[in-house]
C-alpha cells in the first residue's frame, strides 16, 4: 500500500514540475519574439503566483504569462521586511574573485591582511575619498584599489590616475591625494598603465558607479559605507 502510494503521489508530481517549467520557456519565447534586441537570458518564477521574474543582463524585471505587462522595479515581501531583488539581484550581479586582474590594482596591505576587499575607485570622486577615510580604521586587510576614472564626471581623473600608478609608491600616493590632498605626481611620463583596462573592467561587470566594493566572495556594495558596515560584511 506505501509503494502503491509513493508511485501515485510521484506521478502527481512530476507533471506538475514540468507544467511548471514549460510555462517559464513558454513566457521566455515570447519574450524573445517580442523583444528580439533585448537581453533576456532567463525567465524564473517569482514569489507572486502567475507573475514571473524575467532576467535581462544583470537587470531583473516582472511580467504575466502572456508577456503583455512588464514592470520593473523591487519587490517586497513585507511580512519578514525583505526586499526580494535586491537579493536576486546580489546573486546575479556575484563576481568571481579569481576573474579580477590584480596586478592591475594597487595594492594595501593593512595588519595581518586577511581579508581582501577589491575597490573601484575615481580619483575625484567626492564619495571615494570619503571611503578612503572610512578605510584608513580597517584593519587586517588587504585593499585592492583599481583606479577607475568617469572621465564623462571628472575630465582630469583620467590624468591622476595614471599619475598615481607611476608615482614611485603608488600607495602611498593615492592616500595621500584622497585624504591629504597632495598633488599626485608621476616618476616616469612614459609608465605603461592600466587605467584604460580598469575602465573596460568595470563596464564588464556592469560597475557604473564610484566607489563599488567587492568582497572576497563575489558580493559587491557601491557607495561610501561607514567602516564599522565594512568591517561586518567583510567579516572576520
Amino acid at each position: 500500500m506505501k509503494i502503491s502510494r509513493l508511485i501515485l503521489l510521484t506521478a502527481l508530481i512530476l507533471p506538475i514540475t514540468a507544467f511548471a517549467g514549460d510555462k517559464e520557456d513558454a513566457v521566455l519565447k515570447i519574450l524573445k519574439e517580442k523583444y528580439p534586441s533585448t537581453q533576456v537570458s532567463a525567465v524564473n518564477p517569482s514569489p507572486i503566483a502567475g507573475i514571473f521574474e524575467v532576467v535581462m543582463g544583470k537587470n531583473i524585471a516582472y511580467t504575466d504569462e502572456t508577456a503583455r505587462f512588464l514592470m520593473f522595479g523591487h519587490l517586497f515581501d513585507m511580512q519578514i521586511q525583505q526586499d526580494m531583488t535586491a537579493d536576486r539581484l546580489a546573486k546575479l550581479n556575484n563576481i568571481e574573485w579569481s576573474s579580477l586582474p590584480l596586478s592591475n590594482a594597487i595594492k594595501t596591505v593593512k595588519g595581518n591582511g586577511k581579508r581582501t576587499l577589491a575597490v573601484f575607485s575615481d580619483p575625484d570622486c567626492p564619495y571615494c575619498k570619503s571611503l578612503e577615510t572610512s578605510l584608513e580604521k580597517l584593519d587586517n586587510v588587504t585593499i585592492y584599489t583599481f583606479l577607475f576614472p568617469l572621465a564623462s564626471l571628472h575630465p582630469q581623473s583620467e590624468a591622476k590616475a595614471v599619475a598615481i600608478w607611476c608615482s614611485k609608491n603608488p600607495s602611498a600616493t593615492w592616500h595621500q591625494w584622497m585624504v591629504k590632498a597632495e598633488e599626485p605626481k608621476a616618476s616616469k611620463a612614459d609608465c605603461t598603465n592600466p587605467i584604460k583596462d580598469n575602465v573596460a573592467l568595470g563596464q564588464v561587470l556592469g560597475i557604473t558607479g564610484t566607489p563599488t566594493l567587492i568582497a572576497h566572495d563575489g558580493s559587491m556594495k557601491p557607495g561610501a559605507a561607514p567602516v564599522e558596515q565594512i568591517d561586518a560584511w567583510l567579516g572576520k
